[in-house]
């Protein structure tokens, strides 16, 4: 017997269920639809063009500037570091890469290390 057949004999058994049409919408969690949509991110390390410092860049976002800026604003805050967001990644100053991948995990992300 399929879903539809048991369906159609618990229906049948219960005359007085409702049909259905008042159905309750769940509230939907923008951060967690937002990390649902997200690919996996890549968190590198980068030197040049940058005067010998080090910066860790996180790119793959599929986010906009706006909600990337608030992930950014967050991971600084929880490194206690400087950083910024530009061209669609997020710098963060010095080398943080184990740290960020931990963070982004922990934040519903899936990111590995490059």
């Amino acid at each position: 017997m399929n879903w539809q057949e048991q369906l159609k004999a618990f229906r049948d058994a219960n005359p007085d269920l409702p049909e259905g049409e008042d159905v309750v919408e769940e509230p939907v969690d923008e951060e967690a639809e937002m990390r649902r949509r997200q690919p996996r991110l890549d968190v590198r390390m980068e030197r040049k063009g940058r005067a010998g410092k080090t910066a860790t860049l996180i790119t793959g976002w599929v986010l906009d500037h706006d909600q990337l800026l608030a992930v950014a604003s967050r991971l600084k805050q929880r490194m206690g570091v400087g950083g910024s967001v530009a061209d669609g990644e997020i710098l963060i100053q010095g080398d943080r890469r184990d740290q960020a991948v931990a963070l982004l995990t922990e934040l519903g992300f899936k990111a590995r290390r490059v």
